[in-house]
């Protein structure tokens, strides 16, 4: 399979406004064409594209490859380059889940509610895509794919751009998405991918109201504050992952042990990693705990209590208990309590995924309720903070916001509703 994946001669000559105003076109358009297709169109489609993407293992792999090595080259961290490396398993893995997605429930045209009013109006709110939805992503080609296939399954146009690192990783992916898509006569515009690496392009997406639906960031702290600044386009975002797990006093310790390692050194570079423990001043095996994280070979630091617990412990400065490392380095309280637990939470949680180790109900209960997060858990790693452990299927993201999405957002976090009124004449007095 042969995919043209260099850009176009005349794209430096395209003014950034002009360039998204031409591919938000094309998106559009395209979109009206999905909204045309059933649930068995759009399910063939992403079935297409995932056998395209098995094709083209070969040539994905080696654009990624050329990622890695300028990645290296650069200096990026390992924590960096584990986000952006592909291997044979790792692709498969994502064309599985664009498989996983195409068998999904279609949420559009779901019925949220129906009411029939006295005057004989029968009235029905009706999921519906919600259009174009542009995504602004820093080094995981994974995200590629992910993106596309959530929003076509939910019958919207997405418009991609990836970052500098993973360039030819989101080229070749695209490509072979695309063609997929092309294979069973959808057109290739309903997934795009910026064809240039402009950030003035980014401020062009991110000023494109009416042209642009809906703006997805996924990276560094730096980019999202970035969209969120100066989108005027709406925004469904998370700014840091900064998640806690507390162990409270009554936790087996072999629990708390098994758990806070995995939260923390299973994959230190996700939004679902573990950034700071919280250990219950009565919890006997603290130390064997916090041993075990650093005899794994991560870097601990802590306040005076905890530090107390092993003389490998470092200091911890204010600044690290609002860090989100995404490296092997972690946090390290020790709390009075599940009071103090929670007011420690709420002071530095991003809001994203705080868990409490514990056998006592009421105290699992107490944290369900009081910690506001967009996921709560409760003897459970925090790297299950992901749509596909979710039964979502891949996700576009995790949204720590209030309105319209929160958690992992998969597709139902990308349509909104329309209310469809039907009546038999009624006039309004």
């Amino acid at each position: 399979m042969t995919l043209q994946t260099t850009l176009a001669p005349d794209v430096a000559a395209v003014s950034p406004e002009d360039l998204v105003r031409q591919l938000a076109a094309d998106g559009r358009a395209a979109q009206r064409i999905l909204a045309r297709l059933d649930d068995s169109q759009k399910a063939a489609a992403l079935h297409a594209a995932a056998a395209a993407l098995r094709a083209a293992q070969d040539e994905i792999l080696a654009a990624n490859a050329q990622d890695v090595a300028a990645g290296e080259a650069k200096g990026l961290t390992a924590a960096l380059l584990d986000r952006l490396r592909l291997d044979a398993g790792r692709l498969a893995g994502i064309a599985d889940a664009v498989d996983q997605v195409a068998s999904l429930p279609d949420p559009v045209g779901a019925v949220i509610s129906q009411d029939e009013r006295p005057n004989g109006l029968r009235l029905s709110r009706v999921r519906v895509p919600i259009g174009l939805i542009g995504i602004i992503y820093e080094s995981r080609p994974n995200v590629t794919a992910d993106a596309a296939a959530l929003c076509l399954r939910s019958g919207n146009a997405v418009l991609l751009r990836g970052g500098t690192e993973a360039l030819h990783s989101n080229r070749a992916i695209r490509a072979a998405f695309a063609a997929g898509l092309e294979s069973v006569g959808v057109p290739a515009a309903a997934v795009q991918l910026v064809p240039t690496q402009d950030r003035a392009v980014v401020g062009a997406m991110l000023t494109a109201a009416g042209l642009i639906d809906m703006i997805v960031p996924r990276g560094g702290k730096s980019l999202v504050a970035r969209v969120q600044a100066d989108a005027r386009v709406p925004v469904l975002a998370h700014l840091d992952g900064i998640c806690h797990t507390y162990v409270h006093h009554t936790a087996a310790p072999d629990m708390a042990r098994a758990l806070t390692l995995n939260a923390k050194m299973r994959r230190t570079g996700i939004c679902g990693a573990m950034e700071t423990l919280l250990l219950d001043t009565q919890f006997p095996e603290s130390g064997s705990v916090v041993a075990g994280l650093l005899d794994a070979g991560c870097e601990v630091r802590g306040d005076a209590r905890a530090r107390a617990l092993d003389p490998r412990i470092l200091p911890a400065s204010d600044e690290d208990w609002d860090t989100e490392y995404l490296d092997a380095v972690l946090a390290v309280a020790v709390v009075d309590g599940l009071d103090q637990a929670i007011e420690h939470i709420a002071a530095h949680s991003s809001n994203h995924t705080d868990a409490i180790v514990t056998q006592d109900d009421a105290a699992a209960e107490r944290f369900l309720t009081e910690v506001d997060s967009a996921i709560v858990m409760v003897n459970a790693s925090s790297q299950f903070a992901d749509g596909g452990e979710f039964g979502l299927g891949a996700e576009i993201g995790i949204a720590t916001g209030r309105l319209h999405a929160r958690g992992p957002v998969a597709l139902e976090g990308l349509t909104t509703y329309k209310w469809q009124v039907r009546g038999s004449g009624q006039a309004r007095p």
